[in-house]
């Protein structure tokens, strides 16, 4: 069954010119921000939602099925002068979500053509020449990580949207200590239960903690390997 938005995180575009409250970047307008009450508003990387991948509302069938198979998931909003309320844009999902869902509706040839386009506009957030010398930063920090998992790992840090850890300065001059942080994200997210608590509405603070060790012992078998 597909979440009510009032059982599941948000994310609202901010119609201002805006600053993360929590690392103080300066997002412009039209941020993407997660509120969080008396410390008000964060960026999706400091909320730990900037490894997920934007799904536009319109269409039913994919948003339910990604929706069901995503860990960990947000509803988009953004404030309708014309109506004012907030009115729902979409939905942030895993995008291994996103695909599963995508191959369940293949059968449909328009549900086909709308995987062409959403596949499209995915690739066009990437700028392939930097994810590969991102990717080659990530396995020559950390040789014995899985194969394959640097570039996935620059995939998620360097898409252009959502001002994530792969697109800040730092990251850019290919600074060691950007690469640890998004490959940190990604043990995170992928080697742990962390998604789980933050779905379940556990503070962010309290499923770090949780989760903490399992990370720190991941990332040093990737990065001296078993001896």
């Amino acid at each position: 069954m597909q979440k009510s938005d009032n059982n599941q995180l948000k994310v609202f575009i901010s119609s201002r010119e805006s600053t993360c409250d929590e690392c103080g970047t300066d997002l412009g307008s039209h941020a993407w921000l997660v509120l969080k009450g008396e410390k008000g508003a964060t960026c999706l990387t400091c909320a730990d939602l900037d490894h997920l991948v934007f799904l536009p509302a319109g269409d039913t069938a994919l948003t339910r099925r990604s929706s069901k198979h995503s860990r960990l998931s947000a509803v988009v909003l953004k404030w309708s002068r014309s109506r004012q309320r907030y009115e729902r844009q979409g939905l942030l999902v895993e995008n291994e979500a996103l695909e599963r869902a995508e191959q369940e509706c293949e059968a449909d040839a328009t549900q086909r053509e709308m995987r062409r386009g959403q596949a499209s506009l995915r690739r066009a957030e990437l700028d392939d020449e930097y994810i590969r010398q991102f990717a080659a930063q990530v396995r020559g920090l950390f040789p014995n990580c899985p194969p394959g998992r640097e570039t996935l790992i620059a995939e998620h840090a360097c898409r252009k949207y959502s001002g994530r850890v792969g697109r800040s300065d730092a990251a850019k001059n290919f600074d060691a200590k950007a690469v640890r942080l998004a490959v940190a994200a990604h043990v995170r997210h992928q080697e742990t239960n962390y998604d789980e608590l933050l779905s379940s509405m556990i503070e962010r603070s309290a499923a770090r903690s949780k989760v903490r060790d399992t990370v720190t012992e991941v990332l040093k078998l990737w990065e001296q390997g078993t001896s």
